[in-house]
């Protein structure tokens, strides 16, 4: 094979795995060729390896593999006339030259405990993938390890790998894969809002470009609260706490969230996301927080408030106001938010209302049930 035609995602880990580095971070646009790469360097292990390994391929959920890398692994096995296991959804581990390939959800990791590697992948790692599970996969790892994203976000935990001198950050574009098809490529450039054809055709999306094309971080346009600062736990000298609660009760999540304040910083922790039907069991839920702190409640039922107040929880439905008018409230604070990959969802998805490219004054009324809870407790505990 031409030298030409291998992928720059591909020689960076052979040469970094050849030279001892402990693992390498693949950043980089759509179709740059990260996780192709991460495939063959599989392929590349299990065929060299003079002893059986290993190997731990991970995602946010199990389920997510069955759209994703599956279908390239079994393409990738076609094309070199090997057997491939994945015409069959279900495939949580495989015989790879002799060699072990497992596949695992981060959703259920007790289930995976303790599991050692010789090698781990984790495919799209801003994506619900916590800081301790990372560490959990890596004192647990004999040799080397992997990930891959598109840099969809601005700040994140996996950002400070690159302080380390043992890690390897490789950057790359769709322009440095050889492999891209015409369409593809077609599809990215359309993002360009440097291009007037692009503008006029109306592809021109300028995050999109970012991420996607030049494969730069950014956080979304159009974000509600844009400057969020991302910590590891809430800070022990505060002023003040309290506490904010969202109901949701059979899809939609109850979220509850701890909130600390001092002087303009408000920071937050997301203690509870999900779906909660019985009043019983939402006493129960907030008696284990925090029996003796004070909550500001959703005031849309009046009757779950009253049945945890009676329970001995001091709860007050929130002083709700219009939400923009709350929405103003929480933005006159420094926001803190303590990682979780919950929250960093509903912070890199809660938006304004666009039509036809122009920015409304109306929050969309999704991703949203976290920052409710807060802003209940924020306008509550206003002065």
């Amino acid at each position: 094979m031409s030298k030409k035609l291998i992928n720059k995602n591909f020689r960076a880990l052979v040469n970094a795995y050849k030279s001892g580095i402990r693992g390498v971070v693949l950043e980089g646009s759509s179709r740059s060729g990260k996780t192709w790469s991460g495939i063959d360097f599989q392929l590349y292990l299990t065929s060299y390896s003079s002893e059986r390994i290993i190997i731990n391929n991970v995602r946010e959920t199990y389920n997510s593999f069955k759209t994703t890398l599956f279908d390239d692994y079994d393409k990738r096995l076609n094309q070199i006339n090997l057997r491939s296991p994945f015409q069959n959804k279900d495939v949580t581990t495989f015989n790879l030259l002799g060699n072990k390939v497992n596949f695992i959800g981060a959703d259920k990791v007790s289930k995976f405990h303790g599991m050692g590697s010789d090698f781990f992948f984790i495919n799209e790692a801003l994506n619900g993938i916590e800081k301790g599970f990372f560490d959990q996969l890596e004192q647990r790892c004999r040799q080397f390890w992997w990930l891959d994203y598109n840099p969809s976000a601005s700040d994140h935990w996996v950002f400070d790998l690159e302080k380390r001198p043992d890690v390897v950050f490789v950057k790359s574009t769709f322009l440095d894969n050889p492999f891209i098809s015409k369409h593809e490529k077609a599809k990215i450039l359309s993002y360009d809002p440097g291009n007037t054809d692009n503008v006029a055709n109306g592809t021109a999306d300028d995050y999109m470009w970012k991420v996607y094309g030049l494969g730069l971080r950014a956080s979304p346009e159009g974000l509600i609260y844009p400057n969020v600062k991302w910590i590891d736990e809430l800070p022990e000298d505060y002023e003040s706490e309290f506490y904010g609660a969202d109901w949701g009760y059979t899809i939609d999540p109850t979220a509850i969230v701890r909130i600390r304040i001092s002087g303009r910083n408000l920071y937050a922790k997301l203690l509870t996301y999900t779906p909660i039907e019985s009043d019983d069991e939402c006493l129960e839920v907030i008696r284990k927080i925090d029996a003796k702190g004070e909550y500001w409640a959703d005031s849309e039922n009046l009757t779950r408030i009253a049945h945890i107040r009676r329970g001995g929880i001091k709860i007050f439905p929130a002083k709700t106001k219009k939400i923009k008018f709350g929405i103003g409230k929480v933005k006159n604070f420094n926001i803190h938010l303590v990682r979780d990959p919950a929250a960093k969802k509903e912070a890199e998805n809660y938006k304004w209302r666009m039509i036809d490219g122009i920015q409304l004054n109306e929050p969309v009324d999704k991703h949203n049930h976290m920052w409710d809870a807060i802003r209940y407790a924020a306008v509550s505990n206003s002065t």
